[in-house]
């Protein structure tokens, strides 16, 4: 029977000296599925990749991908993995035309192929008229278009993209997962690290990662309705950051964040119950409640909650 998983995980472990920089995490990646890694930078996210990607060696543990063993089989895993960083492994010295025929030798893909692959990858980037220009000339979003069809030039079975979306505008962002998405219909394992919590909802399976630990997981909906038991509501006020700090002092509150013009706050009373406690504080305060309302959990909420 064919292996259902692209990834599978045992106690990884990666130390540099002293410093545990991931510590004995389990997981497993489905075929096909889009796979977020989440957590902040410094979390271990990148050191799982490379460990993963065969660019650096575990200090303990096992895993598999690709059906081959990140532990002596690397050069196995290379050969079935796409792989784009955060600077979108591209070389901005060469023209968009070089960096895809770099990439497609790389590869070892014969010239007729390549030359096939450079329209699929110039079209799926947008990037028809810009053939001849130099690569660091043009705008991240279509610098990261380039950088994923280079990922993916050799048709890889599963693709890592380590902070793939950092510096590049909401549109761009959208429209980058939107690509992500189709190769996911088409069968290609998607493994994605982001500290952008809103673009894990678009993810099947989610880790979430702190200090080198994975401390929960699960599908975006699964995680907020498993992790956040308490109730949600949305605050509008005369004075944003005083009444936060009162908020935060107040024993019913569990938890009071700034969310643009608004505070979200968590807590185990009900709407009229804490409505009351928090215009009683406010009033002694000068501080006036314009609005409360009930709010759903985000993953920000999980991931603030579970690492307070």
């Amino acid at each position: 029977m064919e292996d259902s998983y692209s990834v599978k995980v045992k106690n990884l472990t990666k130390k540099f000296g002293n410093f545990t920089a991931v510590d004995h995490i389990d997981f497993e990646v489905k075929k096909g599925e889009i796979f977020g890694f989440l957590g902040a930078n410094g979390a271990g996210k990148t050191t799982t990749i490379r460990m993963l990607c065969g660019l650096l060696k575990p200090s303990g543990g096992s895993g598999i991908v690709a059906g081959y063993d990140i532990n002596n089989e690397t050069e196995n895993i290379k050969k079935k993995i796409g792989y784009m960083s955060q600077k979108f492994s591209l070389y901005n010295d060469l023209t968009v035309e070089e960096n895809i025929e770099f990439f497609g030798g790389m590869y070892g893909l014969p010239a007729k192929e390549v030359k096939q692959k450079k329209e699929w990858i110039i079209d799926l980037a947008n990037l028809q008229g810009m053939r001849k220009r130099i690569t660091q000339d043009l705008a991240g979003g279509w610098k990261q278009r380039l950088a994923l069809g280079t990922a993916l030039i050799h048709d890889p079975d599963i693709v890592f993209l380590d902070e793939p979306t950092a510096g590049v505008d909401p549109v761009s962002r959208r429209d980058f997962w939107e690509i992500i998405n189709n190769f996911s219909d088409q069968g290609i394992t998607i493994f994605v690290t982001t500290h952008y919590l809103d673009e894990a909802e678009y993810c099947n399976t989610i880790k979430l990662m702190d200090k080198g630990k994975i401390i929960a997981g699960g599908s975006p909906e699964d995680l907020k309705t498993e992790n956040i038991e308490a109730n949600m509501y949305q605050i509008e006020t005369d004075n944003l950051n005083k009444a936060k700090n009162i908020l935060a002092s107040m024993d019913e509150i569990i938890n009071v964040a700034i969310l643009g013009i608004n505070l979200n706050i968590m807590t185990n009373q009900g709407m009229e119950k804490i409505e009351n406690i928090i215009k009683k504080n406010f009033n002694k305060n000068d501080i006036k409640l314009l609005g409360i309302k009930t709010i759903e959990p985000t993953l920000e909420d999980v991931f603030v909650h579970l690492i307070d």
